[in-house]
């Protein structure tokens, strides 16, 4: 079972190429990566600020990633990935737990989340609610489910 931790400095790079191998799973073409590649990346600065959350196996080794980002009432759950041999292992719930608990950590009340078709389902198992189809920040002329958590819910102990 994987455990949450913060990333590391020096993690970036073997975050993002987490990012990569999670996203390509599901079968886009080599253009696509392409264009996804930039808003893929980790960075440096979002882990030495401490919004970059790594799911980590017995080993250590980094078996998801997510990254929360923004300020105020509203933040952002800029990325969330699971390495593909990890996807169905839990890993994706533990790292959506801990954004919300270091969203809420930061004051906001909502946090937002941009996400793949394939994703979809997942967060709405989590409770999040879709609110509209929005532009990629990726792809020009895709569309993506945008979706809402309320960080106010009150939590089950």
């Amino acid at each position: 079972m994987a455990e949450v931790r913060p990333a590391r400095a020096g993690e970036a790079a073997s975050l993002t190429a987490l990012c990569l191998r999670s996203k390509a799973h599901w079968g886009y073409d080599a253009e696509f990566m392409r264009l996804s590649a930039r808003t893929l990346k980790v960075h440096e600065t979002d882990i030495a600020a401490g919004r970059v959350l790594v799911a980590a196996d017995g080993g250590d080794r980094p078996r998801g990633v997510a990254c929360v980002q923004g300020e105020g009432e509203v933040v952002d759950l800029a990325d969330m990935f699971v390495d593909p041999p990890a996807i169905g292992s839990g890993a994706g719930r533990l790292l959506f737990d801990a954004s919300v608990v270091l969203a809420r950590g930061l004051g906001a009340r909502r946090m937002t989340i941009l996400a793949d078709p394939n994703a979809a389902p997942f967060y709405e198992r989590m409770g999040a609610r879709f609110l509209r189809n929005a532009p990629s920040d990726a792809i020009p002329g895709r569309r993506l489910p945008l979706y809402e958590y309320d960080l106010t819910a009150r939590v089950e102990p």
